[in-house]
């Protein structure tokens, strides 16, 4: 087995409201595919929005559920300017601070928002780790 995450999906309240927030928004790519469902391919993994209550059901738990889900997504960026770019990006399409971008302990700079379904993401520039273009991966 090959370990890897291939694809995340986010159960949304409002699926217009989400493909809006991260294809408008975030500048996400989004693929056509048949309504009720949000497909948006990254670079070596894909993001899924799904109608909340449907995700639960096709998982069978409950819909039900608020606060720190202890998970957040990351967005790793190239410089502390981006950083501050897509913070800034993601509170104009609806998001909301969760904390403001800062120099960070391991000795980077990071945030983090919550989208408008409350899913936690962090943005974060990492000069001791890098993954995309400049590892020569795409």
């Amino acid at each position: 087995m090959k370990p890897r995450i291939s694809m995340v999906t986010l159960g949304v309240r409002d699926l217009e409201r989400a493909v809006k927030f991260y294809g408008e928004g975030l500048g996400f790519p989004r693929m056509e595919t048949p309504p009720g469902v949000a497909f948006f391919p990254l670079n070596g993994t894909w993001l899924s929005l799904y109608p909340r209550e449907a995700l639960a059901e096709d998982a069978q738990v409950s819909p039900e559920g608020s606060g720190f889900g202890s998970f957040t997504l990351a967005h790793n960026v190239e410089s502390e300017a981006e950083v501050d770019e897509v913070m800034a990006r993601a509170v104009r399409a609806g998001a909301t601070v969760a904390k403001q971008p800062e120099k960070v302990f391991w000795g980077g700079y990071s945030g983090y928002f919550r989208d408008p379904d409350g899913h936690l993401w962090e943005v974060a520039y990492n000069p001791h780790f890098w993954v995309g273009p400049r590892d020569g991966q795409g």
